[in-house]
């Protein structure tokens, strides 16, 4: 684990001045390789639809030496390097990606919000954010539809605790669009956590209505006090 937070923190440096927040090392710290199979499910499901097929092919390459390797989601990456690295150009005039075409399908990705430049470009390449589903507008859109048209029966066992098992956290930051409650910042399956309206040392339990998503940060800053505290303090800070 101390190997994966110095990684982190070595790339982290990297980047511009003011881009840097805990919910980067909050993701290194959180991530769970176990997860990966959901991840890449969701990706295929919700992501890859509205992608064009080397958008696809360099989206995969980019979560792979990011995502995949490190367990972190930033990568550097140069237009030469993935003209050679990706897939063979589709044209058959020559074995790699023409220079124009990684271009626009880099562009392509950003505008989709799979991608974000989080860095100056230097002699090895640009750095890049690789953002997971549930960060892009279209994918979360694509998750509201599929969980209104495939409703699940109900374990009425399983789904009493919502805060220890696993699936059912999920289910909280699905809700809640994976944004913090209070200060709406976006996150991730990873840099997400679960806080009780009501705390449990005042009797709140770990019911579906008791929990809302948060960012560490609030979370932390919210303590047992009131929930109506924490937002009062958002709206006049």
């Amino acid at each position: 684990m101390k190997d994966k937070i110095d990684q982190i923190r070595n790339l982290l440096d990297e980047l511009l001045k003011g881009s840097i927040d805990s919910d980067d090392q909050t993701f290194v710290q959180n991530f769970d390789a176990l997860e990966i199979p959901d991840i890449v499910t969701t990706i295929v499901d919700y992501l890859q639809p509205d992608l064009s097929p080397y958008e696809a092919a360099i989206y995969w390459f980019l979560f792979r030496h990011s995502v995949l390797k490190n367990g972190q989601q930033y990568v550097r990456s140069s237009v030469r390097g993935l003209m050679k690295s990706v897939v063979t150009s589709s044209s058959g005039q020559s074995k790699d990606m023409s220079y124009s075409a990684v271009q626009k399908s880099l562009q392509g990705l950003e505008d989709k919000g799979a991608i974000l430049k989080a860095g100056d470009t230097n002699r090895v390449g640009t750095l890049y954010k690789i953002f997971l589903p549930e960060e892009i507008p279209s994918c979360q859109e694509r998750m509201k539809k599929a969980k209104v048209d495939n409703l699940e029966p109900i374990d009425t066992k399983k789904e009493l605790d919502y805060y220890n098992i696993r699936e059912n956290r999920l289910k909280i930051f699905e809700r809640d669009d994976y944004k913090c409650h209070y200060c709406q910042k976006q996150l991730t399956r990873f840099t997400g956590t679960l806080d009780h309206i009501q705390p449990v040392s005042k009797g709140g339990d770990n019911s579906f209505d008791n929990l809302v998503t948060s960012c560490l940060h609030c979370n932390s800053r919210r303590g047992n006090h009131p929930v109506m505290d924490i937002i009062v303090k958002q709206e006049n800070s």
